[in-house]
């Protein structure tokens, strides 16, 4: 399928797609802005995005029939690096470009009822304008090998990330002050970022990240390195949501409108982590002194600590955006701890995790974002009967619940089985038994959610089925058995991310 569509891109388009990728939905976002009906904007969006898709699939087609690890080096403008920017394609951004613009362009297609419903009508041009504005940010974070373009990109998608959570208060009061919130964390995880990468250019003299990989080489002992290293990887963990780092997430996924928890849960994080593993393996490499350290004494233990502390504050939660939002935290510690294991099976474990995690959250506050639409609450009481009255959205839902869990023949099965053996061949044994006691705590809280939703009573005994609209259901319904694809076939997935782990391990581009 993957070179089937590919063969139908011309090649004169094809050979720009690093380029069209971004530029697409960065210039249809101020067109959106100005139409005069939010109907139109939500039609740009999905144009734009299927678009992205397309050249996100022509990427890995041309990445997938290099040999030997080789990358797509695109030099904007023609002007070659150091002098210009440079996009550098390989089989880790890749993967992460084809995750973004699939859920993207899912995520526009299913968005127009809910942002009907909680968006008001004058903004609703402008909400989809920031929508394309994040998207072309994530995106752009993706595959740029230039360190501050990197940066650049990630106040794109969070400036734009800011606006879509606030925009929530028409539904929600409460999205101001979590907005805020991530704004002010979002600022100090950029700022760190940023200074990070200015040390860097003092010890090295260059901004790309292929060059800065060669010349680190020669200065690793020098000071400005260190410094650098330590503000990159905490102005990332703040961005990425690695505990205990994540104050900001809970809120923002709790408060914002629905189409937009369900994009950043599936997206954001996702291409946070992906710039956290460029850094580590390709920038600064496992030769550098502070790698392992880093690898063992931070993100291990906060993998960990987020696996326990996350799941068990999951348990607790009333409302289920809430519970899925710390889940969403506990399931970054599954990622970290496969990386922080620092062989190529475990950040293939990762990976893995990484993109099927992506579809069960997309799967989860999809449905969830047709229960809002349909019966106006999340809380465990308001989910009370709803297999019954909703069964079409509810089982698409229950299938993200125990990909979540790790039931097999899903998705999440799969990644963490992946997880449990890397674990295994690198002796960390006890860490099985986290993974284990983790994933019976998520069998409590979604257990506590599926208990509601098929073997309660309804609230109200006059709840009428209702389902969510079609526009929903069927990309709803995409994720959903993508997840049983997944758990069922699951060498389309592990295989790009056992790829991406490789370009790591043997030398492949930043």
């Amino acid at each position: 399928m993957i070179e089937f569509i590919s063969s139908l891109v011309p090649q004169d388009l094809a050979a720009h797609a690093p380029a069209l990728l971004i530029a697409i939905p960065m210039l249809m976002a101020p067109i959106a802005a100005f139409m005069p009906s939010g109907r139109i904007a939500w039609i740009l969006s999905i144009l734009a995005t299927g678009f992205s898709l397309v050249m996100a699939i022509v990427l890995l087609s041309q990445v997938q029939s290099i040999e030997g690890g080789a990358v797509i080096s695109y030099a904007m403008g023609g002007w070659q690096p150091d002098a210009g920017i440079e996009f550098r394609i390989d089989a880790l951004n890749s993967m992460v470009l084809l995750l973004v613009s699939a859920i993207g362009f899912l995520a526009a297609i299913f968005s127009w009822p809910t942002v009907q419903a909680e968006i008001r009508d004058a903004k609703t041009a402008m909400f989809y304008a920031a929508y394309l504005v994040c998207f072309t940010g994530l995106t752009g974070v993706a595959s740029t090998g230039d360190a501050f373009n990197l940066f650049v990109f990630l106040e794109i998608s969070s400036i734009a990330t800011y606006v879509l959570v606030a925009l929530g208060a028409s539904r929600d009061r409460r999205a101001l002050p979590a907005a805020g919130n991530y704004l002010l964390m979002g600022t100090i995880g950029a700022s760190f970022f940023v200074v990070g990468v200015g040390f860097l250019y003092a010890a090295t003299g260059t901004l790309n990240m292929a060059e800065l990989a060669v010349r680190l080489q020669d200065v690793q002992e020098n000071k400005a390195v260190f410094a650098g290293y330590a503000f990159i990887v905490v102005g990332l963990g703040i961005k990425a949501a690695m505990f205990p780092l994540h104050q900001w997430l809970p809120n923002a996924y709790a408060y914002s409108p629905s189409f937009v928890t369900m994009f950043l849960a599936a997206t954001a994080t996702k291409v946070a982590i992906y710039a956290l593993v460029r850094f580590l393996f390709t920038v600064f490499g496992l030769e550098f002194s502070f790698e392992g350290s880093t690898l063992i004494w931070i993100l291990m233990p906060m993998g960990i600590a987020a696996m326990i502390a996350c799941s068990f504050q999951a348990v607790f939660q009333t409302d289920v955006r809430r519970t899925l939002a710390y889940s969403s935290v506990a399931q970054v510690g599954y990622m970290l701890l496969g990386i922080s294991i620092g062989t190529a099976a475990g950040v293939s474990a990762g990976l893995f995790h990484l993109v099927n995690h992506a579809l069960i959250k997309g799967a989860l506050f999809m449905a969830l974002a047709g229960v809002v639409l349909t019966y106006k609450g999340t809380s465990l009481r308001d989910m009370r009967g709803l297999g019954r009255s909703s069964p079409w959205t509810m089982t698409a839902f229950a299938i993200g619940a125990v990909s979540l869990i790790g039931i097999p023949l899903t998705a999440g099965f799969q990644s963490k089985f992946a997880l449990v053996n890397a674990l295994f061949e690198y002796g960390w044994w006890w860490a099985v038994a986290v993974v284990m006691f983790s994933s019976l705590l998520a069998v409590v809280y979604m257990g506590r959610i599926l208990e509601a939703v098929f073997f309660r009573a309804p609230t109200n005994p006059n709840k009428r089925h209702k389902e969510a609209p079609l526009i929903i259901l069927i990309p709803l319904w995409i994720l959903a058995l993508a997840n049983i694809w997944v758990g069922v076939q699951g060498g389309f997935v592990a295989g790009l991310a056992e790829d991406a782990a490789a370009s790591l391990f043997i030398g492949g581009a930043p």
